[in-house]
């Protein structure tokens, strides 16, 4: 047994096992007795074969089932076209899996189950239970065929450039999306249910020879250990696997887009996929990856550098620039040239309030108009955000509560906490906002200098499944190859390599024969 089998085998709860019984009363019973007060179970009973001697029944559960599938390949093959069978009653019970598997049933999957309790949860599922008189064991035959949106373009993670497909709340078009992108049988997809009443479907996706099976043992390991009565969203999982929940930073990359799974997958990394939402995990992630877009790869490498040089002085502005406002009027004017100075204090003499008061009130106006925008429907929440913002930014200047360079500070940390590409990393940074502003108003920029070292100091001892947060900064084998896709992204053909602090087994990403073809030597080489 590899290790992919030793690590996802299953092990069976024996405690809670039913067994079928060859009595079909007892059966049906059981599962009726289970499935009491629940309306929405449909049971249909009927008699098979030539001589209408054999008693049969299936159950489902009407809205996750197709009842078009179920009428006409199952019911109808089974109560009409069986009765055309010559054989006898006798012959009949006892080849009777191999009739319905071979020459009845006209379905994709059929499958004998042993526990009456399994039964159960794959009526839950969308499936349907074929009951046989005579026999140990009931089929499960697939019929799933519940109502699901269709594939749309991710609203969070929008791009220019690139694919306009994105995730679903069905965890089989997802593995679809990602499996028409990976076309490699290496690439493998582990499917098992996490939660005791609700039972998600939750699979787990890498890919053979380039994931660290280590890191794969560690998100199987956590996924195992969750024991909780339901998983309604993969943020569930996400804050019962991460590796520190003290930290405001986010470990795990969430995504909307079946293009970054596949590029995630290829750079040796592990998805995760839930059921009923449209939001995987990627794992191990860094800072650095959560600052990347999909986009990054898809225009010419000067395009995505300086894209992705402006994206990381708009972190660095989100964080720090009303603290630097707060630090710099407070305690320090004099590091303003003089016409500055004068005009700053110029516009706050008729303000009643200090500098800290005034930036937490508008930081916080901000927060509440964001909230509020993202709950109300999206033709008026748009309307309030833009209209609220421009009436209350003038009213509060008009009325003396705030000076004029404080709404501008405000307006630009806001656009720039929206230029980054994750929602979560971006959400981080508005909190930690408040903290180094609550220190610049006590310290000033020593305050700021202190806040960013405790920072700094923190994010080093964060891990994300083994892999430190700050890599390829903070790795123990740091390369060069590492980062020419960090602050900027060199040229295609020169990423040969994977990330090494992912540690993978294979390690080539690009062959060198195609690497040579740009460059200078190979085209000298080819012109002799």
């Amino acid at each position: 047994m590899g290790f992919i089998d030793d690590l996802f085998q299953k092990k069976e709860d024996e405690r809670y096992k039913i067994p079928v019984e060859k009595d079909f009363k007892k059966n049906f019973d059981a599962i009726k007795e289970i499935l009491t007060n629940c309306d929405d179970i449909i049971y249909r009973d009927f008699n098979v074969g030539q001589d209408q001697k054999m008693r049969f029944a299936i159950i489902y559960a009407e809205g996750l089932a197709d009842k078009n599938l179920i009428n006409e390949h199952i019911l109808q093959n089974l109560m009409i076209l069986s009765r055309m069978a010559n054989m006898n009653i006798e012959t009949l019970k006892q080849k009777i899996y191999e009739v319905i598997k071979d020459g009845t049933v006209a379905v994709t999957d059929l499958r004998e189950i042993e526990d009456v309790n399994v039964a159960v949860d794959v009526i839950l599922s969308g499936e349907t239970i074929l009951i046989l008189d005579k026999w140990d064991k009931v089929l499960m035959i697939a019929t799933r065929g519940w109502p699901m949106r269709s594939v749309s373009e991710p609203s969070t993670e929008t791009v220019i450039r690139g694919p306009s497909e994105g995730f679903t709340e069905t965890l089989r078009v997802n593995t679809a999306l990602v499996r028409r992108r990976i076309r490699d049988p290496r690439l493998k997809i582990k499917q098992f249910q996490i939660g005791r009443r609700s039972k998600t479907d939750v699979a787990v996706l890498f890919i053979d020879e380039i994931a660290n099976n280590n890191v794969l043992r560690m998100v199987k390991e956590r996924l195992d250990k969750i024991d909780i009565d339901a998983i309604l969203e993969s943020g569930y999982v996400e804050q019962l696997i991460e590796d520190n929940w003290r930290s405001p930073f986010p470990q795990i990359q969430n995504t909307q887009r079946p293009d970054a799974v596949a590029a995630a997958l290829y750079e040796g990394r592990i998805g995760i996929i839930v059921d009923n939402t449209p939001f995987a995990l990627l794992v191990p992630s860094t800072v650095v990856s959560l600052l990347q877009s999909p986009e990054d790869y898809y225009e010419r490498f000067f395009i995505s550098s300086a894209v992705r040089v402006l994206r990381f002085i708009a972190m660095a502005l989100a964080l720090t620039f009303p603290s630097l406002y707060i630090a710099t009027t407070s305690f320090h004017p004099g590091m303003l040239p003089t016409d500055l100075a004068l005009y700053v204090a110029g516009t706050r003499m008729k303000v009643p309030f200090p500098a800290f008061i005034e930036a937490f009130l508008m930081e916080a106006a901000l927060e509440l108009l964001r909230e509020a925008g993202i709950r109300l429907p999206v033709p008026i929440g748009s309307t309030i955000g833009i209209v609220g913002g421009l009436v209350l930014g003038q009213a509060a200047v008009q009325a003396g509560i705030v000076s004029p360079l404080m709404v501008i500070v405000v307006a630009l940390t806001a656009m720039a906490t929206y230029a980054a590409p994750s929602y979560s990393l971006a959400a981080s940074f508005r909190l930690l906002r408040f903290i180094l502003m609550a220190l610049a108003a006590f310290l000033g920029l020593y305050g700021i200098i202190i806040g960013l070292f405790v920072l700094l100091f923190h994010m080093c001892t964060l891990k994300s499944f083994g892999v430190p947060y700050l890599s390829p900064f903070a790795a123990a084998e740091m390369t060069l190859g590492d980062f020419k896709d960090v602050f900027l992204r060199v040229p295609l053909h020169m990423m040969r390599k994977r990330p090494s602090y992912l540690h993978r087994s294979d390690n080539d990403r690009l062959s060198k024969k195609t690497a040579d073809i740009f460059s200078w030597e190979g085209d000298r080489n080819e012109q002799k």
